[in-house]
C-alpha cells in the first residue's frame, strides 16, 4: 500500500505531465519553457527538476515501467515459456494496466519525435536503453537458447514492431476513439512480427 506522501508525489508528477502535454499542444514544443510548465502545474522550477531532468523526459513517463514489466515477465517465466512468449506477455500486461501507449500522450510523443530533433534523440536513447536492459535479462534467462547477439536481435525486433505499429496506428484519424482496439491491433501486429522467433523456439 502506497503512503500518502507517495500518492501526493504521483499526483504532482501526473499534473506536470498533463499540463505539459496541454502546453505543447497549444503553444508548440519549442514555444513551451520549463518555467511555463512549472507555473501551470503550480510548482517551482526546482520542484520540476526533482521529477524530470528535461522537457524531453516528461514525454516518456512510462518507459521505465514498461522495461520493468518486461523484466518481471522474464523473471516470472514458466518452464514451457519461450523467449518471445515473454516479450509478448509483457506487452499484453502493459496494455492491460493502462492505455498510455494508445492515448493522446502517445500521439503527441510520436508527432514530436518526428518533428523535434531533441525529442527524436530522447526517443532513440530510451529505445536503445530498453533494448539493452531487456536483452540482457532475456539472455540470462535462456543461456542455452540465446547468446547476446540473438537476444539483442529478438528484443530489437520486438521494440521495432511495437514502434512501427504505433506510428501507423496513431496516425489514423480515429486513433484515439477506441484505445483498447488500438492496443489489440498493436498486439496482433507485434505477434505477427515475432512469429519467426516463436517457430524457431518451438
Amino acid at each position: 500500500m502506497t503512503s500518502l506522501r507517495e500518492r501526493k508525489r504521483e499526483r504532482t508528477r501526473q499534473t506536470i505531465i498533463d499540463v505539459a502535454a496541454d502546453l505543447f499542444e497549444r503553444r508548440g514544443y519549442e514555444g513551451t519553457k520549463i518555467a511555463d510548465i512549472a507555473e501551470a502545474a503550480e510548482i517551482g522550477t526546482r520542484t520540476f527538476f526533482s521529477y524530470f531532468a528535461s522537457k524531453e523526459e516528461l514525454l516518456f513517463p512510462e518507459s521505465d515501467a514498461r522495461v520493468a514489466a518486461a523484466v518481471a515477465a522474464i523473471e516470472a517465466r514458466e518452464p514451457e515459456d519461450r523467449p518471445a512468449d515473454l516479450l509478448l506477455r509483457a506487452l499484453q500486461q502493459a496494455n492491460e494496466t493502462n492505455t498510455e501507449m494508445a492515448g493522446s500522450m502517445a500521439r503527441l510523443r510520436m508527432r514530436l519525435t518526428q518533428s523535434v530533433p531533441a525529442v527524436r534523440g530522447k526517443a532513440l536513447q530510451e529505445q536503445l536503453d530498453a533494448q539493452l536492459e531487456i536483452a540482457r535479462h532475456l539472455e540470462a534467462a535462456f543461456p542455452d537458447q540465446l547468446d547476446a547477439v540473438q537476444a539483442a536481435a529478438m528484443v530489437g525486433a520486438f521494440i521495432g514492431a511495437v514502434t512501427g505499429a504505433l506510428q501507423v496506428l496513431l496516425a489514423e484519424p480515429d486513433a484515439l476513439t477506441d484505445p483498447r482496439r488500438l492496443q489489440q491491433r498493436m498486439q496482433e501486429a507485434t505477434e505477427a512480427a515475432l512469429r519467426p522467433f516463436l517457430r524457431e523456439c518451438s
